[in-house]
């Protein structure tokens, strides 16, 4: 039964498409059609108490969920306790070789090599010109800023490898892979939609993600000690977490010179932003020590 089909038998007045996602209203209910619900996964979500999602109806329908109106941080506290009840809920020890983390360290080595690399290439060919462009020249004032921040980086991840090269285990659990404040809603309880990018594997990604989407837009040292208040964090997690999130995007240079301006100046943001966010976590190691 193709989609039209399946959703004719319910005889709607209107249809809303909203990308891949069809939604329609009948004379008493409102639903949602999008292709792929998977089933097996909300079906093992509710087999561990985790039921923030909208009632699955029939074959790829569920229930339209209303929203309700509020302020963005506040939004995102409840976003973020959700995302710790789901990880709380669905966490579980699963057995890895040491080749797992040998190969979670060598893809992130490989990342800081290839963008040490590229910038020092970057530093020498713009160094040498006579006259330098906008973006360049704004990359050679802020270049030991990048330099430092990947050798931050670098020395951290050493740290990270020497916590767990003996470990066999690993905590995983239920990620939602996809998080904004839009797949977020609140009405008689929370909820999170868009589901598709769900997948099983550790719980610190889905903050990883969520923090590059939102980090200019989010009061990210509230969010941080709500969800470890409520998942707390073993060391070598948490420092990972901190690896991931202070690994900046690709600085790159285009035709537009604009662009290419901006496109520094948000990767310097980023950096800065990181090192605020993640200081004080430092500074209460060195005192404990």
């Amino acid at each position: 039964m193709n989609n039209l089909s399946l959703i004719n038998a319910y005889k709607p007045n209107k249809y809303t498409y909203k990308g891949k996602t069809i939604i329609f209203e009948t004379k008493n209910n409102k639903y949602v059609y999008k292709e792929n619900n998977n089933l097996e996964l909300f079906n093992y979500l509710s087999s561990r108490n985790f039921n923030n999602y909208p009632k699955i109806i029939d074959t790829n329908i569920s229930e339209y969920i209303n929203d309700t109106i509020y302020s963005d941080e506040e939004r995102s506290l409840d976003l973020i306790s959700l995302i710790a009840s789901l990880h709380n809920k669905t966490s579980y020890y699963k057995d890895v070789t040491k080749d797992k983390y040998k190969e979670i360290y060598d893809n992130i080595l490989s990342n800081v090599k290839h963008l040490q690399e590229t910038y020092n290439n970057y530093f020498d060919q713009f160094f040498k010109e006579l006259y330098q462009s906008p973006s360049h020249y704004l990359f050679l004032r802020n270049y030991s800023k990048l330099k430092n921040n990947l050798a931050f980086v670098n020395h951290e991840l050493d740290n990270w490898y020497d916590l767990i090269k003996d470990k066999n285990d690993v905590r995983i659990s239920v990620i939602h892979n996809n998080l904004s404040l839009d797949h977020f809603i609140k009405s008689d309880k929370d909820y999170l939609i868009s589901w598709d990018k769900a997948t099983k594997d550790i719980p610190i990604l889905d903050i990883v993600k969520l923090y590059k989407k939102e980090y200019f837009n989010l009061n990210f040292d509230n969010l941080l000690k709500q969800y470890f208040n409520k998942y707390p964090l073993k060391e070598d997690e948490q420092k990972l977490l901190f690896i991931l999130i202070s690994l900046p995007d690709e600085i790159t240079f285009g035709k537009d010179e604009f662009k290419s301006v901006i496109n520094i100046r948000n990767n310097l943001d980023y950096i800065y932003k990181t090192e605020q966010l993640i200081r004080p976590y430092y500074l209460k190691d060195e005192k404990d020590k």
